[in-house]
């Protein structure tokens, strides 16, 4: 109907009787006055309004069948109109009144204070979040270690050694108490002060692993189980348990050292250093191996000697698996180029072993007599060569 811009208002709703008493019905309907340029036939002033003859049998049967619609009055859509309120789920909250009288400068200082506290709190948690070398290690070998990985293996590892000494672990927990001890001793420190893992650190965690495990596995392979058994009090020689706890944390803490003290890695050398270095590994896994398998084959039960060793290892030292350690452990400061750390490591052990030594020696003589004596004049060394 003419041009796009013209708008439609509809009518008041129609009352019934207007539609019942009449032959016909006028819907009057009004035109803005700006479209003056349309003339309308049914309308004096075709620039106002607009009428549209309607029967009354059409719209009584518009009204029967569509009695869920009404001709009810619509808004304008002219701009001239008043804008209708915002709905109450729309209208903007009212903002509390801030009451500053009761301000001073001691209580602004206190906030203020709160909050710069906060501010750096939280960007000193953001900076540790978002740092990958807070989680995570990187290696030249694409090998992740992550802090969270570490710290979990260490609090099972201490669970599961809470079970072994009311002995109740099983193989698993077994392996988690070796596993997450050695990650302790040779992974983490490198990778702490180095930011990322290669070279030694990767081999000497395997033979840490084989290392300390492999006592564990003997037994399990001979008794089908780890748990203690029934045996004379007198062959359970040891140091007090704050001794043992006290040789436990300062060996950690010289592993530590070693790797603080070392260069970094890869200013570590290789060549005939490495040559050697491999030397020491095979000696130090040969002395563990035959130790355990000679004492398992002469003692009962893994506890009770049966009679006095005198071959393998035992033909050079007394004591072929407190100098195995030893040796493990001055490999260890020997990789990372640490020589004050392996001078730490070795008077600790030499104190600790050697006076563990010594008991075991003493329940030795009592129960083999002239045998052990004997013995301990053919082999003069107690834990290493060329020291008595």
């Amino acid at each position: 109907m003419g041009s796009a811009t013209r708008l439609l208002t509809a009518s008041p709703t129609i009352p019934s009787p207007v539609i019942t008493s009449g032959s016909r019905f006028y819907l009057s309907v009004a035109m803005p006055s700006s479209s003056s340029s349309y003339s309308s036939p049914y309308s004096s002033n075709p620039s106002r309004s607009l009428s549209m003859h309607l029967k009354p049998s059409l719209l009584h049967s518009f009204t029967q069948s569509h009695k869920h619609l009404a001709l009810t009055p619509l808004c304008s859509l002219s701009g001239h109109n008043t804008p209708s309120p915002l709905p109450k789920s729309l209208s903007l909250p009212h903002l509390p009144h801030l009451n500053i009288s009761n301000l001073t400068p001691f209580s602004i200082c206190k906030y203020s204070a709160v909050l710069a506290l906060a501010i750096a709190a939280a960007k000193k948690a953001a900076e540790i979040i978002f740092s990958p070398f807070f989680w995570l290690y990187f290696s030249w070998t694409w090998i992740f270690w992550p802090w969270i990985l570490a710290s979990s293996l260490a609090i099972y590892g201490l669970y599961s050694a809470s079970r072994q000494l009311i002995g109740q672990a099983t193989l698993v927990e077994q392996l988690a108490i070796v596993t997450s001890t050695v990650t302790w001793l040779t992974l983490v420190p490198p990778a702490h002060f180095n930011g990322f893992l290669e070279g030694w650190p990767f081999v000497l965690f395997f033979v840490y692993h084989y290392f300390f495990f492999f006592e564990s596995s003997v037994r399990k392979r001979l008794y089908g189980d780890l748990l203690h058994r029934d045996h004379d009090a007198k062959w359970d020689v040891g140091l007090p348990s704050s001794f043992q706890f006290g040789f436990f944390v300062l060996v950690l803490i010289g592993h530590w050292l070693a790797a603080y003290e070392g260069p970094e890695l890869h200013l570590i050398s290789g060549g005939w250093a490495n040559f050697g270095t491999w030397i020491l590994v095979f000696i130090v896994v040969f002395m563990r191996y035959h130790s355990v398998l000679y004492l398992a084959k002469y003692s009962e039960k893994m506890a009770v000697p049966m009679t006095v060793v005198q071959f393998g290892p035992y033909r050079w030292v007394r004591h072929p698996i407190y100098a195995s350690t030893m040796l493990l452990f001055a490999i260890h400061c020997i990789t990372l180029r640490a020589p004050l750390s392996l001078l730490f490591l070795m008077v600790l052990c030499l104190a600790y072993y050697g006076r563990k030594a010594e008991l075991e020696e003493t329940v030795m003589e009592e129960s083999f007599d002239e045998m052990y004596r004997e013995y301990r004049k053919k082999v003069r060394y107690r834990l290493i060569p060329f020291l008595y």
